[in-house]
């Protein structure tokens, strides 16, 4: 049976903070060698990259020709293309209406402040093997925004390429691929692409590789660690809706966290033996398993009030409210990255075809990131232009500020402007 809490207990929020804790530094995996990957690609480019390729993936051509792309797109099952293209105009009429506008302030004294956006120059694109689901949440943005040059970074898997990714990949206009994986691709594109940018999901390897990076390329602002769902049910939540769910996040790895939160106990219990009963009809029964028995939890809570703060606690990257009544928490919850919102919202949708970016902070970093959106392909840049009335009106008080902070060449430096 899965670990059960009762939040409702005096040391109820400590139990909970206290597993929560231990997944969250769960990276015990030695990912020491990126430093060396890094450093070798940095100083010896493709060269170095090849060796890692050949190393960790038997892999020693990380160029796609044209014709090899086209035959592999041509290999796509018709299905899967009208799939793909379905979930590729659901996601980018939704992302355009993220559209940003310029700033523009003018005041009494002709004084103009301005904050314009900016599209990134460049941005890579990490795509860990059969993900074309994850290209599209990172690429139609990125394309949106008017990030004129994508790099994609997919390895190949036994020497072939992914042909949905390589569909997805014309879709998007992007021209520049690299069939390198793990920490090479990421200090590749860091070092040799010269992307300005990082973003996509990835492993442990990849996640060290990005830290690494970061300063001399931009990542992104969340943690895109393993996937976690955190569901609300009451007595009436349809039990095989809630363990589908939580089967679902399981699968993605051991590593994953599924969470069921109810004041009724009994919806605890039968979901939790509803699930273990349906295990042997998935292919991934044992990652499902590993994942449930490492991370999966039962949180019992006495109130709605006591629900809403546990789910806050939790922050999860995914949230499912599949009670009678969803109004009384979906205004009450702040931390999450995504919320389906009643019985035909599973987060699985979300994954695909919704519209939403699945791109979603984890391990608590919904608490201060939001997903991936087109801020992230923004860089904004603020500029002023004072009026001579102007800088003689607000200069005097600047002055004042820089000589009570004992800058005495800025307060110089005003009095410049005024002076004459």
């Amino acid at each position: 049976m899965m670990k059960i809490i009762d939040f409702s207990k005096k040391n109820g929020k400590k139990t909970l903070l206290d597993f929560l804790e231990k997944r969250r530094s769960r990276f015990s995996m030695d990912t020491s060698v990126v430093d060396k990957i890094i450093k070798d690609i940095k100083k010896n480019k493709n060269r170095a990259v090849i060796k890692y390729e050949k190393k960790f993936s038997k892999n020693n051509k990380i160029k796609p020709s044209k014709n090899e792309i086209y035959n592999t797109i041509k290999s796509l099952d018709k299905k899967v293309i009208k799939a793909i293209d379905l979930a590729f105009n659901r996601i980018e009429r939704f992302h355009k209406l993220q559209k940003v506008s310029n700033i523009k302030f003018i005041d009494s004294y002709n004084n103009k402040i301005e904050y314009r956006h900016l599209p990134l120059k460049s941005v890579g694109i990490y795509i860990p093997a059969n993900l074309p689901s994850s290209l599209l949440m990172n690429a139609i943005p990125a394309k949106i925004a008017g990030v004129k040059r994508i790099v994609l970074a997919n390895p190949r898997t036994n020497g072939k390429l992914n042909s949905a990714i390589m569909y997805v990949a014309k879709k998007c206009g992007i021209k520049e691929i690299i069939n390198v994986g793990g920490a090479q691709a990421i200090a590749s594109l860091a070092y040799i692409q010269r992307v300005d940018k990082i973003v996509g999901p990835g492993n442990d390897f990849v996640a060290k590789a990005k830290q690494k990076v970061f300063g001399q390329v931009g990542t992104e602002g969340m943690i895109a660690g393993p996937s976690e769902v955190t569901i609300i049910a009451d007595s009436k939540s349809d039990v095989k809706q809630i363990s589908t769910s939580m089967a679902a996040q399981s699968e993605h790895g051991i590593n994953s966290q599924s969470i069921l939160i109810s004041k009724d106990k009994n919806i605890l219990i039968k979901c939790d033996l509803f699930l273990r009963n349906i295990l042997e009809k998935f292919l991934n029964k044992k990652t499902i398993s590993e994942s449930i028995n490492k991370n999966g939890l039962l949180l019992y809570a006495k109130s709605d009030s006591q629900i809403i703060q546990a789910v806050n606690l939790i922050s999860p990257e995914h949230l499912e409210i599949l009670t009678t009544n969803t109004n009384k928490f979906k205004n009450k919850i702040y931390n999450a990255g995504s919320i389906g919102i009643g019985a035909f919202s599973p987060v699985a949708a979300s994954d695909y075809t919704v519209g939403t970016n699945h791109t979603l902070g984890t391990l608590g970093s919904s608490k201060f990131a939001s997903g991936l959106n087109l801020n992230d392909f923004y860089k904004k840049i603020s500029l002023f232009t004072l009026s001579k009335k102007g800088i003689e009106v607000i200069g005097k008080e600047a002055i004042t500020l820089a000589e009570y902070e004992n800058l005495q060449a800025h307060a110089l430096s005003i009095k410049s402007r005024i002076q004459g």
